[in-house]
């Protein structure tokens, strides 16, 4: 079992600086009795509690620095009843979540908790209700939500602050999970219960080290406070091999909030290779395909100064041929989404559109990598909702209020590839190739024997110049000349 901090131990792991706010508008609700319910003996087991602790309730919550940056940081006292939530945890944590949205300022909770209060019954449980409106409300204004799971983290405490969290890290070895250990069925698989089983599940982002916290913590927090740096100027467009050109979307002027600049579009990444210009349409499906050409790691590595990945689509699936994430770049911040040669699985476009719209929400640019021969089309992809997924990842592109810029680095197989590709703001590499489908298949629909391939590879016009000449492409970028 983890060794657990005390709520000030935890806070002083991660925060240099902490002023715990004064209780001011939170209730009194019956100190020095039995509660709600007056439960026979609840006085004494608070009382106790707080002898124990030093604290009067299972949370605190202040104003805190982390790594430089501000946020309004909440952290739970296990030894206070388990750290469950009763009616005043509700109080404190309502007030924590206010005081983030009138800052606007991120909350970061670290969390340990039980779940509900058993001695409140649903006076307790029906906190999980107004924890769940204010997390709306913070979230309606803009400020990013950081949950970190300590052990353990169930119930109630799980199910709105910690899963309801835009990013979630986890200690190592933490219980994570819905159901406690004394309510879980008997022969259930203790895996399914820890942090590194809910981030196999795509339930959770990270676990993460405690020594490498702190600085975790800082990176997210100034990763995802992006909305207060000013907005920089727009990206340099690099040079199209043809003059066709498509206009810029409106992407690039809409603000993304009423009275804030738009923040500027993310820079298009240099081409990691110099295969030249494909002649033929069978050479660029075999220039793409190659196993030699680079993909997205080096496509990530060559643009990031580093990145904090996000994974998982909280729907219990992770699709491994899909990178996404925050990174930082000359001091800005951009989220990327990047496929990385493999069919795409329902849980990666989940995951996806996931990251999009967040970054939307804190109004950050997004860069899209497209590598993919399509969307994964075997029984379980269906049964896993394949179809909405897409659906879901098209509108989250549709929807976005901040600038979306694509590469296609590889395969561009279809509408698995296109539902991650900015309309008008796309750019292909040499060694690239974006189709309807793919040829073979095109054949096969066509009723083609196999050695008209190449013929209709040429048919479909999915060469790189092609894609620029019919209107698709912005232009074909190709890689940084030497000594540049």
């Amino acid at each position: 079992m983890p060794d657990r901090l005390t709520a000030r131990a935890a806070i002083a792991a991660v925060a240099t600086e902490f002023e715990e706010f004064v209780e001011s508008g939170v209730a009194d609700h019956d100190t020095d009795g039995d509660g709600p319910l007056s439960w026979a003996g609840y006085a004494d087991s608070r009382a106790r509690a707080a002898a124990r602790t030093g604290e009067e309730e299972s949370v605190v919550h202040g104003l805190a620095s982390v790594g430089g940056r501000s946020c309004v940081l909440v952290s739970f006292e296990f030894g206070f009843l388990g750290g469950s939530l009763g009616q005043r945890t509700g109080d404190l944590l309502e007030a924590a979540y206010e005081a983030a949205r009138t800052r606007r300022l991120p909350l970061v909770s670290l969390i340990a908790t039980g779940g509900s209060r058993m001695q409140e019954g649903m006076v307790a449980l029906t906190q999980l209700q107004r924890v769940a409106r204010a997390s709306a409300r913070l979230r309606a204004a803009g400020p990013a939500q950081l949950a970190v799971l300590r052990d353990p983290t169930t119930g109630g405490g799980w199910a709105t602050l910690g899963a309801g969290a835009d990013v979630i890290l986890a200690l190592p070895g933490a219980q994570v999970g819905f159901a406690g250990s004394r309510v879980r069925p008997a022969d259930a698989d203790p895996h399914a219960y820890t942090a590194e089983g809910q981030l196999a599940a795509g339930q959770i982002d990270a676990v993460v080290p405690p020594d490498e916290l702190p600085e975790t913590v800082a990176r997210w927090l100034q990763a995802l406070h992006a909305p207060g740096s000013p907005a920089p100027g727009p990206a340099p467009v690099p040079d199209a091999l043809s003059a066709t050109g498509l206009p810029v979307t409106g992407w690039d002027a809409a603000p993304h909030a009423p009275g804030s600049p738009a923040p500027g579009p993310a820079p298009v990444p240099d081409a990691l290779s110099a295969t030249g210009l494909p002649v033929t349409g069978w050479d660029a499906v075999r220039q793409a395909r190659s196993p030699s050409r680079p993909r997205a790691e080096a496509y990530l590595d060559a643009y990031f100064d580093h990145r904090l990945p996000l994974g998982g689509d909280r729907c219990g699936g992770t699709d491994p041929g899909l990178r996404c994430g925050f990174g930082r770049r000359d001091g800005r911040t951009i989220a990327y989404v990047a496929q990385c040669g493999t069919a795409t699985r329902p849980a990666g476009y989940r995951t996806a559109a996931r990251v999009i719209r967040l970054a939307d929400r804190l109004g950050v640019p997004v860069l899209t990598l497209i590598d993919t021969p399509g969307a994964a089309n075997d029984a379980e992809a269906e049964r896993a909702g394949a179809g909405a997924a897409i659906a879901d990842t098209f509108a989250a592109i549709a929807e976005a209020g901040v600038p979306v810029t694509t590469l296609v680095i590889g395969e561009g197989g279809s509408g698995g590839a296109l539902a991650l590709a900015a309309p008008g703001n796309t750019y292909v590499t040499q060694d690239s190739y974006f189709s309807v489908i793919a040829p073979e298949s095109a054949a096969a629909i066509l009723k083609r024997t196999p050695d008209e391939v190449r013929t209709t590879a040429d048919q479909l016009r999915l060469r790189p110049q092609d894609l620029v000449e019919l209107g698709i492409a912005r232009a074909v970028v190709g890689p940084v000349p030497p000594g540049l």
